[in-house]
């Protein structure tokens, strides 16, 4: 590409916020930012300091850049906004964060429901349901959401039509945050006005009358000394001031910034490049995570025509391995996912003789016949040992034709069956490239399944260990006692006031909580 002088370039660059990308030889996006002023931020790139340059990362980035274009936008939220949708759009080579599949939250108003409710969403879908956003202020708007709730007395439920068994398991009518309209305390066209109220402030309309009204309620509050509600009114003012920022969605691609990422082309290079007849429409990888021997899961992730299939997604706690074990965790997860495929196809019985399972798995899949649709390609995480164990489940379950290979992280080597000797591709190579973002996927899938799963034992109290011990006992106990200490210090007389709790049971479970001091 023709050569630019960037720094003649960045000196016309405007002082307003926006959104940058940087490119490399052949036009390709190699990074895409975001600023509050584009010139002074530009200049860390074509004006740096010392300091700037001492970052490794960044002065390989500096280096790399042979020219760089620029999108203005009004405010800081739309260029968080546009940033992520630029990234996600090119997955340049020097961004880590925003590449992944999560997205800014949506707010999705089930308008079709009998009793309408705001829920938070991160996908459009097409289900006739009204769709605001997306709003990059996660905090503010959920806390928006809620004094929404709350001051136009909507439901909270899950229910898409709550009744009188709702009613009954719910306390939100009690403490006046919900006007009941499942029981009848408030008309049905009461409520949808109520909510078409609260829909009309998040989509900008009577905005300013709310705020001068939270503002009154806090000078209120601090005029009789409740500085503790004032804060509270004035946190509230705040967040909406930060959801309600107005913003543009970007939905349409500039056709005068080529990416780096050409699925079609890197489906053809690893045709190529692995010997296949024709590029792989389907391919699925497995990959293990071993945060500690009490969770171990694997994932697999599915990409089809080179791009993410989040819906085909699936994770997998490992049951019968002890132990840190990738090699056995790999067999228990492909003979799983696999011999599911071939257990639930009842078409197989009609195979014809002679016909190998996978080619019949495949002419079903294309037929639309197969409940699942076999892979062109399977990828491990991992070397010569994982992708010997793979061979060895496929060939158990009958698919020992299915395409396999190995993909080794740490020199990015692809390991094929029955061959001694890894392939090596050029690490600017797009099939190499396609096959990284496929494993990187896969890591990150199964890392945040374990993460969740770390959570979870955190958020699990002490008295989870106690046999008799309920959801709803405990529950009680600490919405009345708090801490476990708390529930120690206490009779068995006091935790027998409690409903659902016998005496009897109150002086086991004390005995019992004692013995654990």
């Amino acid at each position: 590409m023709p050569k630019v002088n960037l720094k003649e370039k960045w000196r016309l660059t405007p002082h307003c916020p926006g959104v940058y990308l940087m490119k490399g030889e052949g036009g390709g996006v190699i990074y895409v930012g975001k600023a509050k002023d584009l010139h002074r931020r530009l200049a860390n790139y074509f004006s740096p300091s010392r300091a700037t340059l001492e970052n490794g990362k960044t002065r390989a980035l500096i280096a790399a850049i042979v020219d760089f274009d620029y999108y203005e936008v009004r405010n800081e939220q739309e260029s968080l906004i546009l940033e992520q949708k630029l990234i996600k759009e090119y997955r340049p080579h020097y961004n880590v964060q925003l590449r992944d599949d999560k997205r800014y939250y949506l707010l999705r108003a089930s308008r079709q429901e009998e009793f309408p409710r705001f829920s938070l969403v991160r996908l459009r879908k097409d289900d006739g349901a009204r769709y605001i956003g997306p709003f990059v202020h996660a905090t503010a708007l959920k806390e928006t959401v809620e004094w929404l709730n709350h001051r136009f007395r909507l439901r909270t439920c899950t229910c898409r039509h709550p009744g009188e068994e709702q009613y009954r398991h719910c306390h939100d009518d009690e403490i006046r945050h919900c006007s009941a309209p499942c029981v009848g305390r408030i008309s049905p066209a009461e409520y949808r006005e109520n909510f078409e109220a609260a829909l009309g402030l998040l989509e900008g309309r009577g905005r300013q009358v709310h705020l001068d009204a939270l503002t009154q309620e806090m000078m209120a509050a601090a005029d009789a000394l409740d500085f503790e509600q004032a804060a509270r009114l004035r946190d509230v003012r705040e967040n909406i001031i930060k959801t309600l920022e107005p913003a543009r969605r970007f939905a349409r691609r500039s056709p005068d910034l080529p990416g780096t990422v050409d699925p079609d082309r890197d489906l053809a290079e690893l045709a190529d490049a692995l010997g296949m007849p024709q590029p792989t429409a389907v391919m699925e990888c497995f990959d293990i995570s071993n945060l500690s021997s009490n969770h171990i899961v694997a994932s697999m992730v599915r990409f089809t025509q080179g791009r993410p299939d989040n819906a085909a997604y699936r994770r997998y706690r490992i049951k019968g391995v002890d132990g840190q074990n990738d090699f056995a965790s790999m067999l228990e997860v492909v003979r799983r996912r696999y011999s599911r495929i071939v257990n639930e196809s009842s078409a197989l019985f009609d195979k014809p003789a002679g016909v190998d399972t996978y080619a019949w798995l495949k002419e079903l899949s294309l037929a639309g016949k197969a409940p699942i649709k076999v892979p062109d390609l399977v990828v491990v995480d991992g070397g010569k040992g994982q992708l010997a164990i793979a061979v060895q489940v496929l060939a158990e379950i009958g698919l020992q034709q299915m395409p396999v290979v190995g993909l080794a992280k740490r020199d990015e080597e692809i390991y094929l069956p029955g061959q001694a000797e890894p392939l090596v591709l050029s690490h600017e190579c797009g099939a190499l490239r396609l096959l990284q973002r496929l494993r990187d996927e896969a890591h990150r899938f199964a890392n945040n399944y374990n993460e969740l799963l770390v959570r979870k034992r955190v958020r699990e109290s002490r008295l989870d260990a106690y046999p008799g011990m309920t959801p709803r006992r405990k529950e009680l106990l600490l919405a009345r006692f708090h801490t476990v200490p708390g529930i120690r210090s206490r009779r068995p007389e006091e935790l027998a006031e409690l409903p659902g709790i016998s005496l009897k049971w109150a002086q086991a479970f004390c005995q019992w909580l004692k013995g654990r001091e």
